[in-house]
């Protein structure tokens, strides 16, 4: 399976995720350098971090993409559209957007709907692209379903699975987390149109993961593992 693959395709399936609330400037400094390194995607970031991210990559292949109402999604839309068309003008090439959970569980689509395309019409009339956080460990298969068919509507670029922050509360009180899960991932690939595609996030951390969400049809990853996948990958002989 690997042979059938080049690293330098695997590493473009990669945003390397700078996210952590406690990322202080010398570690997105550090990140950012590792991302241009191996030559992946983007490196995904918080939208305080652009000007300098844009600054560091001003020379490199890697895309900057930004994070809006991350990770809740509880902003109101002219707050996101603000925070979409900000980070786009500041040079972010690819925008990652949480959408409103509780409305998505309340199932009022018409605002989720109205929501998405708001984003997405600011971030397109830009010349970037969008990509719509699900969060599918808060959600059923059906929400999942009808979020799908809402971006393929909108052509939304991307559906992702998860921020890698959507803890969900247990009964003994402790938080658990899946992310990206084989079953979400083979939803969203059958009930999004061809034309959008589909990033895994939450949980991939080794090169089987990557090689195995591809082989689901995923195009794109969040990780914080970059460096050891593509270590891993050298290491098993992947040019």
């Amino acid at each position: 399976m690997e042979k059938e693959v080049t690293f330098n395709e695997l590493a473009r399936m990669i945003d390397h995720s700078l996210l952590h609330p406690t990322m202080t400037d010398e570690r997105i400094i550090k990140g950012c350098e590792l991302a241009m390194k191996y030559n992946v995607a983007t490196a995904c970031i918080k939208p305080c971090c652009i000007p300098m991210v844009v600054d560091l990559l001003s020379s490199a292949e890697v895309e900057v993409c930004s994070v809006i109402a991350f990770p809740h999604g509880n902003s109101t839309t002219s707050i996101k559209v603000r925070e979409a068309e900000e980070a786009v003008l500041g040079g972010s090439s690819e925008i990652d957007v949480v959408v409103n959970v509780g409305k998505v569980l309340s199932e009022d689509w018409g605002y989720v709907s109205k929501e998405i395309k708001a984003v997405n019409d600011v971030v397109t009339v830009n010349h970037a692209i969008l990509k719509v956080i699900f969060e599918n460990d808060y959600l059923e298969d059906h929400h999942i379903i009808r979020l799908c068919e809402i971006c393929s509507d909108y052509r939304v670029a991307f559906v992702k699975t998860s921020t890698g922050y959507g803890f969900v509360k247990r009964k003994d009180g402790m938080y658990s987390y899946k992310g990206a899960t084989d079953h979400h991932l083979k939803l969203m690939r059958e009930y999004s149109s061809p034309s959008v595609q589909i990033k895994a996030a939450g949980g991939i951390r080794t090169l089987d993961d990557l090689l195995r969400v591809k082989q689901l049809g995923v195009t794109r990853v969040g990780a914080t593992a970059t460096e050891s996948i593509l270590e891993e990958a050298r290491q098993k002989g992947i040019e």
